[in-house]
């Protein structure tokens, strides 16, 4: 008789057979995503963390009890509600007699669960993944049982010839079947081709259905997720009941958990995982609370010295604002590393993170200072997207500064500038179409989503999804340093810079049109409007007895 507290007979049978059939990482991960659900979904009806069902998916750990009978139930339903689907050879490919299978594998595949789903018959390749197995479907497929399909070079089906051997010679072992007739001799024999062997193109068709299938993948991935938004807003406007204010307050309160819905989602066939951050160095953290962060993010906050009486005045200067900054910033580098220290004073522009400069003067009265409004002088600490403008300005195609920033120490590791692509692109699309329909519930929702997102990304109690107040730094910065480039862009063109502030102000005297273009799309401009929507255009008169 079962102890009250613990498990009963029936449900540690259930777990028994369950587990005798546990799916492949790759299988665990197929089926979460064509159920359309998150990994944070998983963890809360398993009792675990998100990073556990990550480990999971992964490979990188498995399941144990007490969350792992009701993963297994999970993972059974969702096997039956989204089978794999069966994906034909581009060329059939003979039966493999049982007797080429390497004894490891044949032991592996020596029993089948009792869901009768396969049955045992003569070897052929999986459908799947292309290696021989022994099971098949009650519709007569080559199947692996339970969706686990072995590695291919766990597989190996003959072993290639020694280069030194007779080419009418098979390899020990081998079926002579595997081996083809000799056509001419060894002396005028042409280059030998790709391994025919069964091993190699089950090898190959595994690799080539991996690459199908994640391509299928991303792209189903791509048009489920944007349909999440969708969802949404239909959803707070029923609640609403058509009330378009009342929608748009409902969704900017739930955008946080919304968006990293969202960014969950995009990472599906992803690599690495945004959850599994390691510690980052005590200049990330703020000192104590209400404290300044130690990262100087080079917000601009400029004014011409000559803002008020310009000497090529009168000026008529239009107050132009850029669209969705923080949005268009979400691509720049960010380390996906453990971030590492280093004093030896040079950049890789291989890696990102932090780093400790001095810089050098900034000498041009016309243009603001790529580092913002510094008052203290000395070194201080800079984000990556901060120290790459000021080394392309020390460069041959810019020369404004004298000499690069000198490098004291830095804290990177390996980056990649597409991390927050995908959900870059989705959000941007669903932006460009919520403003082409004249939907301002869709583009306010998603205007919250990216502007939570970059800002909540550091130490915020406002998101236990995620901290990484490097990327925060990053993105911020690679706003700021958006924003200098269109200064510069409108300098060069003959423009007077009057003011830059913030990450999307910018005030220009001349005719900006020819400069950049109009629109509220991604890297276009408009005017700024005040409270009142009319446009802020405003007119800088001559200095006092100028001509």
């Amino acid at each position: 008789m079962a102890d009250d507290k613990g498990p009963s007979v029936e449900s540690l049978l259930e777990e028994a057979r369950l587990a005798a059939v546990m799916p492949s990482p790759e299988e665990r991960l197929r089926l979460r995503t064509a159920a359309k659900l998150s990994r944070t979904q998983v963890a809360q009806a398993c009792g675990v963390g998100r990073q556990t069902v990550a480990n999971w998916e992964a490979g990188t750990s498995e399941p144990a009890p007490p969350a792992r009978l009701a993963y297994l139930r999970l993972l059974e339903g969702l096997a039956q509600l989204h089978p794999a689907p069966a994906e034909a050879p581009e060329a059939p490919a003979a039966p493999v007699p049982a007797a080429a299978v390497a004894p490891v594998f044949a032991e592996a595949y020596s029993a089948f669960g009792p869901d009768g789903l396969v049955v045992q018959g003569e070897m052929a390749p999986c459908l799947r993944c292309g290696a021989p197995t022994p099971y098949k479907a009650t519709d007569g497929r080559s199947l692996h049982p339970g969706g686990f399909c072995p590695a291919p070079a766990a597989t190996p089906v003959s072993a290639s010839p020694p280069a030194a051997a007779p080419a009418t010679e098979p390899a020990a072992g081998a079926p002579a079947a595997a081996v083809p007739a000799p056509t001419t001799s060894a002396s005028s024999a042409p280059a030998p081709g790709p391994d025919s062997s069964p091993a190699a193109l089950a090898a190959r068709n595994a690799q080539r259905h991996q690459s199908q299938r994640r391509a299928r993948s991303a792209a189903r991935a791509q048009a489920d997720t944007e349909q999440l938004i969708v969802r949404a807003v239909r959803t707070e406007l029923d609640k609403a009941e058509g009330d378009a204010d009342a929608a748009t307050a409902a969704l900017i309160k739930r955008a946080i958990p919304d968006v990293m819905a969202l960014f969950d989602e995009t990472r599906v066939n992803a690599r690495y995982d945004y959850t599994a951050y390691p510690a980052l160095p005590d200049i990330l953290h703020k000192p104590k609370k209400g404290d300044p962060d130690l990262i100087w993010e080079a917000r601009p906050n400029w004014r011409h010295p000559d803002h008020r009486r310009h000497p090529d005045g009168p000026l008529h200067v239009t107050a132009l604002d850029v669209n969705a900054a923080y949005l268009s910033a979400m691509k720049t580098w960010l380390p996906i590393g453990k971030l590492e220290h280093s004093t030896d004073g040079t950049h890789d522009r291989k890696r990102a993170g932090v780093h400790l400069i001095t810089p050098p003067p900034w000498d041009h009265r016309d243009l603001p200072n790529p580092l913002g409004d510094r008052d203290e002088p000395g070194p201080l600490w800079v984000t990556e997207s901060t120290l790459r403008l000021l080394l392309r300005l020390a460069g041959p195609k810019y020369r404004l500064l004298d000499e690069p920033p000198h490098i004291h120490e830095s804290w990177t590791s390996g980056a990649t500038e597409n991390f927050l692509d995908a959900l870059r692109v989705l959000l941007a699309g669903a932006r460009t179409k919520a403003i082409e329909a004249g939907d301002d519930v869709t583009e306010a929702y998603v205007k919250a989503m990216y502007a939570k997102f970059v800002s909540t990304l550091g130490e915020s109690v406002h998101n236990r999804e995620i901290m990484r107040p490097d990327w925060m730094h990053l993105v911020r910065s690679q706003a700021f340093a958006n924003l200098w480039n269109r200064a510069y862009k409108a300098h060069q063109a003959g423009l007077t810079v009057i003011s830059v502030m913030g990450t999307d102000e910018l005030h220009v005297a001349g005719d900006w049109r020819p400069v950049f273009p109009e629109g509220r799309g991604l890297g276009e401009m408009k005017v700024k409007t005040d409270r009142d929507g009319e446009p802020v255009i405003y007119t800088v008169t001559a200095p006092d007895g100028a001509r």
